[in-house]
């Protein structure tokens, strides 16, 4: 998969993402609600007949409110289905009904179609009070999961790496004596002491990940690759223990040296074994930012970062890599002067939206009436490529991810 296409296969993701946060937050009354999820190769015919019969069956229904609602989810239903020939190739999800807004005291009807960006396994058609987001939310999780597990003289520690999600599974302590003994000890007791501990410890270490990396139900492993990351020969110690599961063996991509333990040591894994891990998403990002951090350091006119600076830089076509956070909560506002009909635009955060001073012109203190307001994320993933730059969301889950939202606003880019 090219570049571009990497790109707009997160975009997608984003948005999907977006939508589902939506979707699950909505609230009916009563079964007024309709989720409909039709996989590939599923026949749009099949699936008219059956929302005829639906609405056939509604029409007897004794509440008159919940029959209206239900009637009118169906029709929407049908509206949109008749848009479509056939089902698309990753299947179709309709999701109409009537539900409540913030308050709880109005309605509005909403409805929403669009092909997943990867194939739908299942099929379902339900009535509630809420939509069924579960299979589309399954389209998120990533295919592949791979442990770690990282040693050292004071403890092991085991993680797991999937998609951009690092998470620490589990980790113990171990007080491992030093190599040699300390005064009047005797050398050869000590050795033999010192290698007994070790033993236990590496023996300890592989049994657990058996428990964490072995699923007891099949006996296979629940990873698609492993790293063993250690200091002091520990981590060849594992691979060549005979309690070693011989399915994680199998599973063994990378065995490498680390200067720590712990979580330092886990984000050094994850880094040396960048090669074998090319495509994972948290590697992707590492790199990206990586990339923003080096080109500012090297040239501060090559970067830009922050709201208004980056998005006066984006409008001039300056930019070729923009970068934004993926929970970026900036609101974009198109906003109109009520005495000379002049119209501006501003990005606002939750901090500077409470500041009426934001919605008055600071010349006649005017006041600027909203015309529209959307996220701004929403925003630049429709409108990016008008001009000519790639966009990557990432998140702040690795530490230049964290560094890059914590320190830049959330906000840069790379210009050409």
């Amino acid at each position: 998969m090219s570049d571009v296409d990497e790109a707009d296969k997160n975009i997608a993701i984003w948005k999907m993402k977006n939508l589902i946060k939506e979707l699950e937050a909505a609230r009916g009354n009563g079964t007024s609600m309709i989720s409909l999820i039709i996989p590939p190769r599923d026949q749009i015919s099949r699936v008219t007949k059956m929302l005829e019969d639906e609405f056939e069956t509604t029409s007897k229904m004794k509440s008159r409110v919940n029959r209206q609602y239900v009637l009118g989810a169906i029709t929407s239903a049908q509206q949109r289905l008749m848009r479509y020939n056939k089902v698309p190739p990753n299947g179709l999800v309709i999701y109409t009904g009537t539900i409540l807004t913030d308050d709880g005291k109005k309605e509005k009807k909403v409805t929403k179609d669009f092909e997943p960006f990867k194939p739908i396994k299942d099929s379902l058609y339900l009535c509630d009070n809420k939509f069924h987001t579960e299979a589309v939310s399954e389209l998120l999780e990533s295919d592949d999961m791979f442990g770690f597990i990282i040693m050292d003289v004071n403890g092991t520690l085991f993680g797991t790496l999937s998609g951009n999600t690092r998470e620490v599974v589990h980790k113990f302590t171990e007080d491992l004596p030093m190599k040699h003994g300390r005064g009047k000890q005797s050398g050869f007791p000590f050795a033999a002491f010192h290698m007994e501990k070790r033993h236990k410890y590496v023996r300890k270490t592989a049994e657990l990940a058996t428990q964490l990396y072995i699923n007891p139900a099949t006996g296979q492993s629940n990873v698609s690759g492993l790293i063993l990351a250690g200091s002091a020969g520990l981590e060849t110690d594992l691979m060549q223990c005979d309690m070693f599961d011989p399915c994680l063996g199998a599973k063994i991509m990378n065995v490498v040296a680390v200067s720590y333990g712990g979580e330092h040591g886990f984000n050094q894994a994850i880094q040396l074994s960048s090669e074998v891990l090319p495509n994972l998403k948290f590697i992707q990002e590492k790199r990206l930012i990586g990339k923003y951090f080096e080109e500012m350091s090297q040239d501060m006119d090559k970067c830009v970062f922050g709201v208004d600076d980056t998005l006066e830089s984006l409008e001039m076509g300056a930019v070729e890599n923009l970068i934004v956070w993926e929970k970026l909560d900036v609101n974009l506002y198109v906003l109109k002067n009520s005495s000379s009909s002049e119209i501006t635009t501003k990005h606002l955060n939750k901090e500077q939206e409470a500041d009426q001073s934001n919605f008055r012109d600071p010349q006649t203190n005017a006041e600027l009436e909203v015309e529209e307001k959307m996220p701004l994320l929403e925003w630049l993933a429709n409108e990016y490529k008008k001009f000519g730059c790639t966009l990557e969301f990432v998140t702040n889950k690795s530490e230049e991810g964290y560094q890059f939202c914590k320190g830049f606003g959330g906000i840069g880019g790379i210009l050409r």
